[in-house]
Parts: structure tokens; sequence; C-alpha cells
């Protein structure tokens, strides 16, 4: 991963420390994955997850304070809540899907079902990968730590070349 390492003392500079801190726990995880199947209510939660009612309630709330769900009323009854995910929620869709993958292959040594699949051509959605810029995709072995200062001169520079 070239000569240049992250400043791993630096955790302010790194976004893994604040994303650990949202989401780095078993039920946070859980409690996304069935937002993202549509759960909305928290006794559709207890009953999909299993999960204590305090535990529940306390992850909810982080979540909520964290931008990832919002509380709305329901449109038909007011008294009851829902809980739905928010564009920063919809985001994280990718780092569950790849360590979903990662599950799959590493600890269950198959693909487990029911496979997501996309939409328009029903076929199942391919392997989370890093991919460069044009689309490429990487191994580890291909990339390497820079400067910002210097990725940031590098794009002004493509951009002024190609105008």
């Amino acid at each position: 991963m070239g000569k240049l390492r992250e400043p791993l003392k630096d955790l302010a500079g790194c976004g893994l420390p604040s994303a650990l801190e949202v989401m780095g726990e078993r039920w946070s995880f859980m409690i996304l994955r069935a937002a993202f199947n549509g759960v909305r209510h928290f006794e559709e939660f207890l009953d999909q997850l299993g999960i204590a009612r305090n535990i529940l309630s306390n992850r909810l709330s982080r979540l909520v304070e964290n931008g990832i769900l919002k509380r709305e009323h329901c449109a038909d009854d007011r008294r009851r809540i829902e809980y739905r995910l928010t564009e920063k929620g919809f985001d994280l869709l990718p780092a569950m899907l790849a360590l979903r993958q990662w599950g799959e292959k590493w600890e269950l040594g198959c693909i487990a079902n029911p496979v997501l699949c996309d939409e328009r051509d029903g076929r199942p959605i391919a392997a989370i990968a890093i991919r460069a810029a044009d689309g490429r995709v990487l191994q580890h072995n291909e990339l390497h730590w820079r400067e910002l200062g210097e990725v940031e001169a590098d794009e002004r520079r493509r951009k002024i070349a190609a105008a």
C-alpha cells in the first residue's frame, strides 16, 4: 500500500473511528439491515430481531441522534412512530453489502438466501469492490496513500489539460 502510511494515531483525521462510533456495534447493524428491508415500527423491530426492548430503544435513539434514521409520525395514526432511513442511512448500504458479502465468503462459505438482485434484470449484484476513478477493479496491492494536497493539485492539472 505504498510508502506513505496513514497517521494511525491521528484519529480525528480518519473517518473510520467516527463511523465506528456511530455504527460499530452489532445491534446497530442489525437494525439498519431491518430498516433496509422495510421494517419501520418499534414493535416490528422487536419481533423481527429478537432484541431486548431497552437495547432497541437505546440503539434507535442513537441512530436517530446520528442522522442515520429519522422519526416520523405515521400518516394513518399520528400516535405511532415510524423509523425511516435518511440519505445518510442509505449511504451505508454499500458498507452493509460489503460486510455481508465478506461474511458469506469467509464465514458461511456460500452465498446466503435470499440473494440481492438488480431490479431491472433480476441478476445478482456484483461483489462490492474498490474501483479506480475509471471504473477498473483494484486489488489491495494496487493502492497507495497520497497527501490530499498532491491529489487536489493533480485534479486541477487534469481539469486544465481537459479544457
